[in-house]
């Protein structure tokens, strides 16, 4: 749903309780929730990095709904469903740059070519900023999760169930069973 043209980080602000929302084209596009599994899938990588941050360091670990301002000529934000960032966390704003790992789990309208073009899209924004691995995760697939190197952006690795997901080399050492994505 789009809702203004030449929108501001300000506006972004006020789209609480609205649900989340990023600048793209200079239109604040406010996103409707997600489903069960999708929601469930996001929860699932958020918590296995907060695991990895307790133990290793390095970054911080976000869920769902987490602002990331960048400075883009299309995009000026992003809220990806679970990331690892490795600049400054302060205060109680939005944070400053891209993360290094985003995950994005598609929805129940994340399918189509319409679609397809929006998520290649994106993911050319966040490699553009930045981030140095994306997640497609398709819960509807064989191929779970395609993972998205900002050095090969045109060629995923792929990983099923019963796999070991990573994020290298923007989350070293850290590792999901594809498997708990639907649990």
């Amino acid at each position: 749903m789009t809702t203004k043209a030449n929108a501001t980080v300000d506006e972004l602000y006020k789209v609480a309780g609205q649900g989340k929302a990023e600048i793209v084209g200079g239109e604040l596009i406010v996103m409707s929730p997600t489903g069960g599994r999708p929601g469930r899938a996001a929860i699932r990588i958020g918590a296995r990095l907060s695991q990895h941050e307790e133990q290793h360091g390095g970054g911080y670990a976000f869920g769902d709904n987490v602002g990331f301002i960048v400075n883009l000529p299309n995009r000026n934000s992003f809220s990806p469903d679970a990331a690892w960032y490795t600049g400054k966390v302060e205060g109680m704003d939005f944070l400053q740059g891209a993360p290094v790992f985003a995950a994005e789990i598609r929805s129940k309208r994340d399918y189509g070519p319409n679609a397809e073009r929006e998520i290649s899209g994106k993911r050319a924004d966040y490699f553009a900023a930045g981030t140095q691995v994306v997640w497609d995760v398709d819960l509807l697939s064989p191929e779970v999760v395609k993972v998205y190197h900002a050095t090969d952006p045109e060629n995923p690795t792929i990983y099923r169930r019963g796999d070991l997901a990573d994020a290298e080399p923007a989350v070293p050492g850290w590792r999901m069973p594809v498997d708990e994505l639907f649990a």
